[in-house]
C-alpha cells in the first residue's frame, strides 16, 4: 500500500502467473526492472554502516594528506634514483611515527641498473645529478633553463656532459624521414618529439651531440611556459652511449625554431653535472595492518610515488592519500574505536610499473584465488587530489576487466555513491559538488600488474588532466576534499570486504545480482543492435556474435556474483547466490528467444547459421605480470614487426592486456577471441591467432 502507484504492475504480476513458464519470466524481469530502478531512484541504499562512515569521515584528513603531497613533491622521484629513495624514506619515517613496527612497515629494494629484468621488464638504470644548464652562445648570450630549480628541464636518464654545438631544428626528430637532408652529426638537435626517442635517433643512429625538446601540442598552445616531462629510458645495450637532452617550454622552443628557420646560426652550450647513469636501487615501501581472524587473506592498496618534481597530483596525491589511510586506520585500532579487520590491509608505495614488476616477482605468493592465492582485491590510487575547480576534470573508478569479474565493481560503485551523499568540506579545499564516473576497465598504471594475478584491481584517478606530466602539476592544485572523498572511498570498500559476514553477504548479492541484470541487458542491447543494422547477408555472422556477447556475458556476471563466496562462504550466501546465479541462466534464455525471434522474423533459419572451424591449440604463459611495452614486436624481425604499425593489426593497448589475461592454459584459441569479442566487439580470428603466435616466437608463450 506504501507504493500505490505501483498497483496495477502487482496486478500484472498476478495476472501472469497464468501464462506459460517463458513468457512469465519474460515479464517478471520487465516488471524487477521497472520497479528496482523506480526505487533505486528514489532511495539510495548504502553498504557501509553509518557509525563506520561517520568515523572514517572524522578520521581520513585530506588536509593532512596534501600536507604529504607537499613533503613529497619537493623530490625529485625518478625511478631507481637517490631522489626516489629520499622520497621513500620520508614515507617510512611517517609510519614510523603513526605507531608502524618494524615488522609491519618497511622497504625492500630491487635492483635497477638497466639490465637486471623483473619477468620481461628491463630495470630502469639508476640516476643522480646535481645540475645542469642549458645557454645560448649565438646569435647572443642567453641562459635558457638550468637544474635543479626546473627539474624537469633535464631529460631523465641524462648522463653527464658538457657540449659546444650548433643547433639543427629536424621538426619531431622521431622518425627517419625528419633527418632526411639533414646533418646532424656533433650538434645538437631541436624537437618537438619524445626525449628518449628523439635520443634514439639523433644521437644514437645520426651522431648528434645531444637533444632539445618542447613541448608542441594543445595544451603548449595555451600554456606556452609549461614544459613535459620526457625521460631517455635507455635499452640495455644503449646504455654506454647515452648523452644527455634538456626539455623546454613551448615558448622557449619556438624561440629556438624561429630564429634557425630564419637563418641564423644558433650555437648552445650544454653541461649536465653529477653521476648520471648509475646501478642503484628501486624502493618498495610496505605497510601491513594485520587481520583478526584471517591474516593470510589481504587487500592491497598501491600507489606509485614515483615521478619527477613536483609531480603533485601525479602521484604524489595517491601515495599521500594511502599513507593518510594508514595513519587513521591504524590509530583507530589502537584507541579501540574501530576493531580490527578480519583480513589482512597492505599499503604498498612503488615505482610505477617496474617497482610494481619486481615486488610482485619477489613475491610469487601474490596471487588470487583463481591461481590457488589469497590475494583478494586491490584499490590503486593514481591521480587522486585534483582540485575540479582548476583542472575542470572528473574523477572516476575503473571496473576490473571481464577476464576477472569481481563484486569490488559493485562495493567500490556503491562507496562512490555514499560519498557523492555526503557533505565533505575542508579549511582549504574547494566547493565543488563531486564529480564522478564508473567507467570500464582501463590500463595505464599499476592495478594491472594485480589483475594479471588474478587480483581483482581497480584504479580511483581523474581525467582529462591538462597538468599531467608537466611543469604544471604543482601542489597548488591539490585538494585536501578531492583527497578526503576518495580515501573514504577506499578506506569503506576494502573494511567493508575485509569484515563481511553473512548479513552482508546476502544484502551485496541482491546488489550485485541487480547490477548484474542491468549489464546482461545492455549486453541484450548491443546484441540486438548488431542483429538490427546488419544486412540479411550477414545476419547470421551477426547472430553468431550475438550470441557471444549474450554468453559470455551471463557467465562473467554469474562469476561477480559469486566472488563474494570469497569473502563470506557461509550456508544462506551459499544459497543465494546459487539461486540468484540461476536467475541469470533464465534472463539469458529469455534473451536469446528474444533475439533468435528478431533473426528468423527476417526469413532466416538460425539453424542455418555458417559453421566454422575451431582452432583447438591452447596457449600456455612462459611468464608472470603484464607484458612489458613492445613485445612481442621488438623481438621479431623487422618484415614480422611491421605488421604492428599497419591498419592489419586492430588491438590497442587494453585489448592486447586483456588477450594476455585469457592466455590462462585453459582456453583454446578461437575461445580466446571469443571471449575477447564478446567484450571488446569483433576481433577478426586471424588477428588473434598471428598475435599468440607471434608470442609464440618472442618466448612468453609456448603451445600446450
Amino acid at each position: 500500500s506504501k507504493y500505490g502507484k505501483y498497483k496495477c504492475t502487482v496486478k500484472l504480476l498476478k495476472n501472469t502467473l497464468l501464462e506459460s513458464t517463458m513468457k512469465r519470466i519474460s515479464i517478471l524481469f520487465a516488471i524487477v526492472f521497472f520497479v528496482s530502478s523506480q526505487l533505486q531512484a528514489q532511495q539510495f541504499q548504502q553498504l557501509l554502516d553509518n557509525k563506520t562512515r561517520d568515523l572514517l569521515h572524522e578520521a581520513l584528513s585530506g588536509e593532512l594528506a596534501k600536507e604529504h603531497v607537499i613533503q613529497i613533491t619537493r623530490h625529485h622521484r625518478i625511478q631507481g634514483s637517490r631522489g626516489y629513495r629520499d622520497a621513500a624514506n620520508y614515507v617510512l619515517e611517517q609510519l614510523r611515527s603513526f605507531g608502524f613496527s618494524e615488522s609491519d612497515a618497511y622497504i625492500e629494494s630491487f635492483k635497477s641498473d638497466g639490465i637486471v629484468t623483473y619477468q620481461t621488464w628491463q630495470s630502469p638504470s639508476g640516476w643522480d645529478i646535481e645540475s645542469a644548464e642549458l645557454r645560448m652562445i649565438e646569435p647572443y648570450e642567453e641562459r635558457i633553463v638550468g637544474y635543479p630549480e626546473i627539474a624537469m628541464s633535464v631529460i631523465t636518464y641524462s648522463n653527464a656532459g658538457d657540449e659546444t654545438a650548433e643547433l639543427v631544428w629536424v621538426g619531431a626528430g622521431t622518425s627517419d624521414s625528419d633527418y632526411a637532408g639533414k646533418d646532424v652529426k656533433d650538434k645538437f638537435v631541436l624537437a618537438t618529439g619524445y626525449g628518449g626517442n628523439v635520443h634514439r635517433l639523433a644521437v644514437l643512429k645520426y651522431g648528434a651531440k645531444a637533444v632539445v625538446c618542447y613541448l608542441d601540442d594543445d595544451r603548449a598552445a595555451e600554456y606556452p611556459d609549461m614544459l613535459a616531462y620526457t625521460g631517455m629510458w635507455p635499452r640495455t645495450e644503449e646504455l654506454d652511449r647515452v648523452t644527455f637532452g634538456f626539455n623546454l617550454t613551448n615558448r622557449q622552443g619556438e624561440k629556438l625554431k624561429n630564429l634557425l628557420l630564419s637563418g641564423q646560426k644558433v650555437v648552445v652550450h650544454g653541461r649536465v653535472s653529477g653521476i648520471g647513469l648509475e646501478s642503484y636501487f628501486m624502493d618498495v615501501v610496505v605497510a601491513h595492518i594485520r587481520g583478526s581472524e584471517f591474516p593470510d587473506e589481504e587487500l592491497v592498496y598501491s600507489a606509485h610515488l614515483d615521478h619527477p618534481k613536483e609531480s603533485a597530483n601525479d602521484n604524489a596525491s595517491g601515495s599521500a592519500a594511502i599513507l593518510d589511510m594508514a595513519r587513521a586506520l591504524n590509530e583507530l585500532i589502537e584507541n579501540g574505536r574501530l576493531e580490527r579487520p578480519k583480513r589482512s590491509l597492505r599499503f604498498i608505495w612503488v615505482p610505477e610499473y617496474y617497482g610494481t614488476m619486481a615486488y610482485v616477482d619477489a613475491h610469487p605468493e601474490m596471487v588470487g584465488p583463481e591461481y590457488g592465492g589469497s590475494f583478494l582485491a586491490n584499490i590503486n590510487m593514481d591521480m587522486v587530489g585534483e582540485n575540479q575547480e582548476i583542472i575542470h576534470t572528473q574523477m572516476y573508478s575503473t571496473r576490473t576487466p571481464s577476464s576477472i569479474p569481481s563484486v569490488l565493481n559493485d562495493v567500490v560503485a556503491n562507496m562512490v555513491e555514499m560519498v557523492s551523499n555526503m557533505d565533505i568540506r575542508t579549511p582549504r579545499g574547494s566547493l565543488s559538488k563531486f564529480n564522478y564516473a564508473i567507467v570500464p576497465y582501463t590500463g595505464g598504471s599499476d592495478h594491472n600488474m594485480f589483475i594479471d594475478r588474478k587480483i581483482p584491481g581497480v584504479m580511483f584517478g581523474h581525467t582529462p588532466d591538462y597538468t599531467h606530466h608537466t611543469s604544471e602539476d604543482t601542489p597548488d592544485k591539490v585538494d585536501p576534499v578531492e583527497l578526503e572523498r576518495t580515501e573514504i572511498i577506499a578506506a569503506g570498500t576494502m573494511l567493508y570486504l575485509a569484515n563481511l559476514d553473512e548479513p552482508q553477504a546476502i544484502d551485496l548479492a541482491n546488489l550485485t545480482a541487480a547490477n548484474s541484470f542491468y549489464y546482461l541487458g545492455e549486453a541484450a542491447r548491443r546484441a540486438n543492435r548488431l542483429i538490427t543494422t546488419s544486412s540479411l547477408s550477414n545476419i547470421l555472422e551477426a547472430w553468431l556474435e550475438a550470441l557471444l556477447i549474450l554468453e559470455h556475458e551471463a557467465v562473467w556476471q554469474q562469476q561477480s556474483i559469486s566472488s563474494i563466496l570469497y569473502f563470506n562462504n557461509e550456508e544462506m550466501t551459499r544459497e543465494t547466490i546459487a539461486s540468484l546465479t540461476a536467475n541469470i541462466d533464465q534472463l539469458l534464455n529469455t534473451f536469446l528467444r528474444n533475439l533468435r525471434i528478431s533473426v528468423e522474423s527476417n526469413g532466416v533459419s538460425v539453424s542455418d547459421y555458417p559453421k566454422f572451424s575451431i582452432d583447438t591449440r591452447v596457449p600456455v604463459r612462459l611468464t608472470r605480470g603484464p607484458l612489458a611495452s613492445g613485445i612481442p614486436e621488438n623481438r621479431l624481425d623487422p618484415a614480422d614487426a611491421a605488421w604492428y604499425n599497419s591498419s592489419d593489426f586492430t588491438l590497442t593497448g587494453n585489448r592486447r592486456f586483456e588477450l594476455h589475461n585469457f592466455i590462462n592454459g585453459t582456453l583454446n584459441v578461437t575461445s580466446i577471441r571469443s571471449a575477447l569479442s564478446a567484450e571488446y566487439g569483433p576481433v577478426p580470428i586471424e588477428v588473434v591467432t598471428r598475435y599468440i603466435e607471434d608470442l609464440i616466437k618472442a618466448g612468453v608463450v609456448r603451445w600446450k
